[in-house]
């Protein structure tokens, strides 16, 4: 059987920057936070995710014996400027639809587990950030976040991943607690717009800007719509804020090439005009928690966003959107996007739309002309 040693020379071989090993045995605090916040996750049952499941190990692989935590760097290479105010890093560069990056190193460490007599799954409802924490590899932040003990300046911009095996090796030392100072002055807490974050390992899912980014259902409401500001696709203000992650984000790091070949796709006027070719070919394969179905979604962010942005330039584009969707959910953001934006020539687009416009387009239209006031 492979040595511990082994599998660890071969995670840093495939550009793993650090792997830690833990027992399959249940997550129990896991379950029973499952269970006290059953309401705040039906989601993810009803798409279709058993988290509660996830907290066995021995429901993905039977004879589980061990779970071995690779961890990766996703923020290892900066990101262009125009696109981090817009979309969470982690979604930047993810491989899970092309499998052409991080998909192949991790298919070639479990080939080489298989090569030598082990079996594994990497499931992707087991709590993978407990897990590393229980295989030594961090601590917690209070923003839930897992940070690294040892690798990106001990940030948070790591994402573990579970492997699951049937052979035993010895666990590290869990590393359960949280990390963060007090002298951070719950920075993450406060600093989240729409108060989801209640504390370490304590979130609202439902409330989460990422969540109602691509998980929302309907008309994202108006309580909302200000404090998402910018964010499209996934937000990074928790982490952006916290002085953990202060010294990586003043590293100089090298641009990630695959991101910027990219980044011109993902301009804002492109994704409000953008036709179902276009989101399938440029889109989908980058960020795919919304399908073609879900194109709608796509341009009632982007139109909050260009809203949010306070700048008249986007006064045209969202009147233009508004008369070629017929989807009442995005041009009622457009109209909402233009009272947001202010000024002569959105007050002049809403009168034009106004009495051709019915039920909540209609409202939303009224609601932004007193903006304009």
């Amino acid at each position: 059987m492979l040595s511990r040693d082994e599998i660890i020379e071969k995670a840093h071989e495939l550009d793993f920057e650090d792997i830690g090993f833990t027992t399959a045995e249940p997550f129990e605090s896991q379950r029973e936070l499952l269970k006290e916040r059953e309401a705040e996750y039906a989601w993810a049952t009803a798409s279709g995710l058993d988290l509660m499941a996830g907290t066995d190990p021995k429901n993905v692989l039977p004879q589980a014996r061990t779970i071995i935590v690779l961890l990766e760097v996703y923020f290892r290479k900066a990101y262009p400027r125009h696109l981090e105010p817009f979309f969470g890093r982690c979604y930047l560069d993810d491989d899970r639809v092309t499998k052409d990056g991080l998909a192949v190193r991790v298919k070639a460490f479990r080939s080489f587990l298989s090569e030598h007599g082990l079996e594994s799954k990497v499931p992707f409802h087991v709590p993978h950030r407990l897990a590393a924490a229980r295989a030594g590899l961090g601590t917690f932040g209070k923003n839930c976040l897992f940070y690294s003990n040892s690798v990106a300046r001990q940030s948070s911009w790591v994402l573990p991943i579970a492997v699951v095996v049937d052979a035993e090796y010895e666990p590290g030392r869990p590393t359960l607690e949280v990390g963060c100072p007090d002298w951070c002055k719950n920075a993450c807490i406060v600093s989240c717009p729409t108060g989801a974050l209640k504390g370490p390992r304590k979130i609202d899912p439902r409330r989460c800007v990422s969540y109602l980014t691509y998980f929302g259902s309907g008309l994202t409401p108006r309580e909302f719509r200000e404090p998402m500001g910018l964010c499209v696709y996934g937000c990074d203000r928790c982490q952006n804020v916290c002085p953990r992650n202060a010294p990586w984000l003043a590293a100089n790091l090298p641009e990630n090439e695959r991101v910027a070949k990219k980044s011109s796709d993902f301009h804002l006027e492109k994704l409000l005009h953008m036709d179902r070719p276009y989101f399938e070919q440029r889109i989908w394969p980058h960020m795919f928690y919304m399908s073609a179905n879900d194109i709608w979604r796509w341009k009632m962010n982007v139109a909050r966003c260009m809203g949010n942005t306070r700048d008249t330039e986007y006064v045209p584009e969202l009147a233009r959107a508004f008369e070629e969707n017929g989807d009442e959910r995005v041009r009622a953001m457009c109209a909402w996007a233009l009272g947001r934006i202010g000024g002569s020539a959105a007050r002049r687009a809403l009168e034009a739309i106004r009495p051709r416009s019915e039920g909540i387009v209609a409202e939303e239209i009224d609601y932004a002309l007193d903006l304009c006031d």
